[in-house]
């Protein structure tokens, strides 16, 4: 009996030092995500849905892993300011407006972003407030 509550006192003392054992990247990818999945839900789920996977021919998809990484640098000006006209996502063409998010600050658009960007089946790491504020100075 002892020496099962010993090895069992051992096997939960190696757990908790592997999984302290993250570099300062993972958990600041981990903070940014976990923030910006409460924001997408406030902001951007109404629309774009819970997957992520739009709404028919009016709100675009958010699944599309190819027009997010070559449009990244553009990303936060999209949320920031909005976006009107027309988009080709996935093959399907998207005409319309999407409402700035006026009130977000540039944290909060790094941490939204870094959420949708990593999931939906996205993976594209960490989009930090460094990225964000330099974006955010080139929109146009």
């Amino acid at each position: 009996m002892k020496l099962a509550f010993i090895t069992g006192i051992g096997l939960l003392f190696i757990m908790a030092v592997a999984a302290s054992c993250q570099s300062d990247e993972q958990i600041e990818f981990k903070r940014y995500y976990s923030s910006g999945s409460v924001l997408y839900l406030a902001h951007c789920q109404n629309c774009h849905g819970e997957k992520g996977e739009g709404l028919q021919a009016l709100i675009p998809p958010l699944t599309d892993s190819v027009f997010l990484k070559q449009n990244r640098s553009s990303l936060a000006c999209y949320l920031k300011n909005g976006l009107k006209g027309k988009l080709s996502i996935a093959g399907r063409e998207f005409e319309g407006e999407m409402p700035a998010a006026a009130d977000l600050s540039p944290i909060e658009v790094a941490k939204v972003l870094t959420y949708i960007t990593n999931s939906f089946g996205n993976k594209q790491g960490l989009i930090n407030l460094q990225q964000v504020q330099a974006d955010l100075k080139e929109c146009k």
